[in-house]
């Protein structure tokens, strides 16, 4: 596999693939942080989430056209507008959602896995209806294109930086809102015992519907990321599901610090893997990979520590 490279073409496809790998990394750490607060914070499997992620690109994608059409003095900086937009439409999806059904199905998880593989059926074709079948594209902003030349053979493109950038910075900000603040507290007390919470006032009804909705809201901002890397469809969301929920397990459900160390480690193995062999066997070796692990260590690779 490697015998048919020199050394410096190998150190430079490493680098490049490596640095693909990280833009990989940073799509999946922004679905599966969103992931990880509804799935390991209140135990809900949701079939839906590539569905609210595409909802933010398909917001990103009228943003672009609001602003190319009515505002082409401002399209420079229409994405921060879109980002913005993607994570209040999403956020506020998803809390309707968990309003309308999710709260019906608490400690059912199986329930809750039919029920958003349903949802994600509908919205499939509520994004069909509106938008089309065919894929569409977003116009991306003149100071996000192009590369910068590290070396003759490495050039690292100026979008995944940005996408980058993006993904450390929500996560910190995640972070915080999880790990320092009184929000964070009762969402993780709730977590621990939920009836202890709700008896000491905590509103647990409605920090169920915020988590929810923070966690949607996350995957919409990773729908705005998505489409600067690829086009917009309606099924689009269902290619990353399994990947997300692949991440989440891996790192240990609830814990932020292995859901982006799981994802690291992951996407970096798809994007080298990819470049030698097929996509699909690229896929299978990480997938064997990862379940070999787990059957070692099935808590994932950061398990929180509760009483009981």
């Amino acid at each position: 596999m490697f015998s048919d490279y020199s050394m410096g073409e190998l150190g430079a496809i490493f680098a490049m693939q490596g640095f693909a790998g990280l833009i990989l990394f940073s799509v999946f750490v922004l679905m599966a942080l969103g992931l990880a607060i509804i799935f390991g914070q209140m135990g809900v499997i949701n079939m839906a989430h590539g569905e609210f992620m595409i909802l933010g690109a398909y917001v990103t994608y009228l943003t672009s056209n609001v602003f190319a059409d009515f505002l082409p003095a401002l399209f420079s900086i229409y994405f921060f507008v879109a980002m913005i937009l993607a994570f209040i439409a999403s956020g506020l999806l998803g809390m309707f959602v968990e309003w309308a059904m999710i709260r019906h199905l608490y400690k059912r998880p199986l329930d809750t896995l039919l029920a958003t593989w349903g949802l994600s059926l509908i919205l499939q074709q509520v994004y069909r209806s509106v938008f089309g079948a065919r894929e569409v594209g977003v116009t991306i902003p003149d100071w996000i294109m192009g590369s910068l030349p590290m070396t003759d053979m490495i050039e690292i493109p100026i979008n995944g930086i940005f996408v980058m950038v993006l993904a450390v910075s929500i996560s910190i900000a995640l972070y915080i809102l999880m790990y320092k603040s009184g929000w964070g507290r009762q969402v993780r007390a709730i977590n621990q015992n939920r009836i202890m919470a709700d008896a000491v006032g905590i509103n647990t009804a409605w920090t169920d519907r915020m988590t929810f909705g923070i966690g949607c809201g996350v995957a919409g901002v990773a729908g705005s990321a998505f489409t600067m890397i690829g086009s917009t469809g309606p099924t689009a969301g269902q290619l990353y599901i399994v990947d997300t929920f692949l991440v989440v397990v891996f790192g240990g459900a609830g814990s932020l610090l292995g859901t982006i160390a799981s994802a690291f480690s992951i996407s970096q193995a798809q994007s080298i893997l990819e470049f030698f062999l097929s996509g699909s066997m690229a896929k299978v070796l990480t997938l064997l990979t990862v379940v070999g692990i787990l059957m070692l260590r099935p808590q994932g690779l950061f398990a929180l520590k509760l009483r009981k």
